[in-house]
């Protein structure tokens, strides 16, 4: 894969895979860092006013002049550079900022060589795809932590608590099982967007969509099938493509807009919500709609989750229960996967 680069003193700015480095050495930087720094060099010596930078960088977010300023702050500790005897970026007090060093662009051909920081190299899917899983799995314990202990409370009231430890730590797995398989496809599937086109939103939102659809509907084949032949029954209102690729899309979509791991997780939870809510109203089915197809397939259960409906004064698991507890799911799962993604090195755009 191919990009531009620019060299500037003993550094080196890849603009593809949006890495800063003094010869083999990454230099560490976060994305609206980096964005100053690209902004800069990109106006090749011209002044960046303030009002620029609020443009461009921050795209219109409210922030202070303070801000701007960290920012140059922290790119000049990390260029070495000084305000008394500027190297590298130069203040016009008042008006902006300049970046005074001379600047050679290197050819697309020279930089493509460099499989250190190639964007999509496999070591960086590899390395996306393994954060994505850790943070669905951490969703998964979470979520089946919760429905666990509830359904086991709730198996107590009715008198059928002689297994709770048990009931919760099975609920656990299989939520934990059940999640890891689908950031496992979200993130294979935002990842390998990023062969395509790393900088378009729409290839991470269906990068995300196709890998939740895929891994989604191959986990309810086999859970189906599975179900079938050990038990004799046919669970078909089961979690499946249709949930994957609604929540894989919120969380390619999270990605693509966020630019720090709060707020990537902040826009990926408030997507979840809307997604999990949708599938819901969509007769789609998450985690605490799937355990209720579960109970009514086995009726002899000592698990219970009608208390969830009761909080709204429904009896049973009704419609409210299931949009509410669908929505929080999709919050909790796509905010702690976008967390994971944005956290490895191979996102850090």
């Amino acid at each position: 894969m191919t990009y531009s680069s620019f060299r500037f003193g003993p550094f080196q700015l890849r603009t593809g895979d949006r890495t800063l480095w003094r010869g083999d050495t990454r230099v560490d930087l976060n994305a609206r860092y980096l964005d100053v720094l690209i902004l800069l060099i990109e106006a090749r010596g011209e002044l960046v006013t303030k009002d620029r930078f609020m443009q461009e960088v921050w795209r219109g977010i409210p922030v202070t002049d303070e801000a701007l300023t960290q920012a140059i702050r922290t790119l000049r500790k990390a260029l070495g550079d000084e305000v008394s005897a500027p190297r590298f970026v130069e203040t016009v007090p008042k008006y902006g900022y300049r970046f005074i060093a001379p600047i050679d662009a290197g050819s697309p051909q020279m930089v493509a060589a460099a499989p250190a920081g190639a964007s999509g190299s496999r070591s960086q899917f590899g390395a996306t795809v393994a954060a994505g899983l850790s943070g669905a799995a951490t969703a998964g314990l979470l979520i089946g932590l919760i429905y666990g202990l509830w359904g086991a409370s709730g198996g107590a009231a009715a008198g059928t608590s002689g297994s709770g430890i048990s009931l919760v730590l099975v609920v656990t797995l299989v939520t934990i099982a059940a999640a890891a398989a689908g950031g496992l496809g979200i993130a294979a599937g935002i990842a390998a967007s990023r062969f395509i086109d790393p900088q378009r939103w729409y290839w991470s939102t269906a990068g995300g969509a196709l890998g939740g659809l895929m891994f989604g509907a191959f986990a309810h084949l086999i859970g189906s099938d599975a179900f079938l032949l050990l038990f004799g029954q046919r669970l078909d209102r089961f979690a499946g493509a249709l949930e994957g690729a609604v929540i894989g899309a919120a969380i390619g979509l999270a990605i693509a807009a966020g630019r720090e791991r709060r707020e990537t997780a902040g826009i990926a939870a408030a997507l979840g919500l809307l997604g999990g809510a949708g599938v819901a109203l969509l007769d789609g089915q998450m985690m605490a709609g799937s355990l209720q197809e579960l109970l009514i397939a086995f009726p002899d259960s000592r698990m219970r989750i009608s208390g969830i409906g009761m909080l709204f004064g429904e009896r049973g698991l009704g419609s409210i229960g299931l949009t509410l507890s669908a929505a929080l799911e999709g919050a909790t799962f796509c905010a702690a996967v976008a967390w994971g993604l944005r956290s490895s090195p191979a996102h850090r755009r």
